[in-house]
């Protein structure tokens, strides 16, 4: 099984460089962002309307290998106090699902807020409320693949330090 709860143990499955992406799976979509080669930056890229897991499956990994995808983090809802309820259940169950057919690395990252984080950045933007209907997803997959970025950036920072 290639699904890790820890980042840190999904840095070390990573080859060094290569594009990561991030999910936000959603009960009707899953928003999707990269990062580039070097992973210092999310980009939110697109929504892709669920209709079946075959279907949502099959065009998830024509986007992976469309970009050369090395790993995935996968948003994980968790409750407020931490725990998970059936969000954070079918998460999973997407994640061992998408393993059997994709063998890339999968990290689960608490996405707590991150839709609510986007929400808030989009009316900062002035974006309208039919746009932001269309948007929210893949800006709160950029949310979440920057937030797990950013951890990799300073778990790889100190394993330099530390040779």
């Amino acid at each position: 099984m290639t699904h890790f709860e820890r980042i840190e143990e999904f840095v070390e499955a990573l080859p060094r460089t290569g594009a990561v992406a991030g999910l936000d799976f959603g009960d009707k979509t899953i928003g999707y962002a990269v990062s580039d080669g070097l992973r210092n930056i999310a980009t939110p890229l697109l929504t892709i309307r669920r209709v079946k897991f075959t279907q949502d499956a099959a065009e998830l990994i024509k986007q992976l290998e469309a970009r050369a995808i090395v790993g995935i983090v996968l948003g994980l809802p968790r409750n407020m106090d931490g725990s998970e309820g059936p969000r954070a259940q079918a998460t999973r169950a997407f994640a061992r699902n998408l393993s059997r057919l994709c063998p890339l690395p999968i990290a689960f990252w608490d996405e707590r807020l991150s839709t609510v984080a986007a929400e808030r950045a989009l009316l900062e933007a002035d974006t309208s409320r039919k746009r932001r209907g269309e948007v929210i997803d893949h800006v709160a997959a950029g949310y979440i693949l920057q937030g797990a970025l950013d951890r990799m950036s300073h778990i790889m920072r100190e394993q330099n330090r530390n040779g």
